[in-house]
């Protein structure tokens, strides 16, 4: 396994990674998987805010998972908090990959000066509500009912870790 920060290349690989889950999983609350295209405005909009994406690779050079960041929500006050996504590709799944992606973002948020991290999941994804427990998030509220997918209402579970953050945060 490698560690790698990844680039435009893997972009095919991470838009598998996310429609795998989106076809068949409540991961994500969409619909449609999604088309290279979008894949592209999603990159632009990490590579524009500086938002790392970081990858494992596999020693036959396959993407095993990938994790990231963007904002928690658009507003200037929230610029200190970030939200994450981890995916790990179904081939590779039970590796603790998960655990080795999230534990990376976290140290790499902290180093960017972030002060909360925010993991917003699915109520009845076990395993992700456990990996982000045994990583010291606390679980902050269930909204409930505010996705529908797969003929069902779904929940979703709001978690925080509080980093380090700037040492000096500023308004403004």
């Amino acid at each position: 396994m490698t560690w790698i920060e990844c680039n435009s290349d893997q972009l095919e690989e991470i838009r598998a990674i996310l429609n795998e889950a989106i076809e068949t999983s409540t991961a994500l609350y969409d619909y449609q998987p999604r088309s290279y295209e979008t894949m592209q405005v999603w990159w632009a909009a990490k590579q524009a805010g500086g938002y790392p994406i970081i990858g494992i690779q596999s020693e036959s050079g396959n993407l095993m998972g990938f994790a990231s960041y963007g904002p928690f929500r658009n507003f200037p006050a929230y610029k200190y908090t970030v939200e994450h996504s981890v995916y790990v590709d179904k081939r590779y799944r039970g590796r603790g990959l998960g655990r080795q992606l999230l534990e990376r973002a976290i140290l790499i948020a902290e180093a960017q000066g972030y002060h909360a991290m925010i993991g917003v999941i699915d109520a009845e994804n076990q395993a992700s509500i456990s990996l982000h427990e045994r990583l010291g998030f606390q679980r902050c509220g269930e909204i409930r009912e505010v996705g529908f997918k797969f003929g069902r209402w779904l929940n979703l579970v709001i978690y925080q870790k509080l980093l380090k953050g700037p040492p000096s945060p500023v308004d403004g």
